[in-house]
């Protein structure tokens, strides 16, 4: 019981100027730019609705067509400049 209250509530007070990182850390208002900043709302929607643009492209570039495609645009490119 004693330890989940000293995990809850941190010892003293915190300090006037943050001087070490993990302090600066420890001070650091996380939750109010969670709450108060559009891009943490609209993160994870655009991921989720990028992902399947990306799986498109993805399976496109890599079709076995487009690999011969490449090839042949390469060998082509190839033998022009030898």
């Amino acid at each position: 019981m004693a330890d989940k209250v000293a995990v809850e509530k941190p010892a003293g007070r915190p300090m006037r100027y943050p001087y070490t990182f993990s302090a600066k850390i420890a001070q650091f208002p996380i939750k109010h730019y969670i709450k108060n900043q559009w891009i943490w709302r609209y993160y994870f929607i655009a991921a989720v609705a990028c992902v399947p643009v990306f799986y498109k492209i993805s399976k496109l570039a890599n079709s076995p067509e487009n690999k011969k495609a490449w090839a042949e645009s390469q060998a082509k490119e190839a033998a022009e400049h030898h």
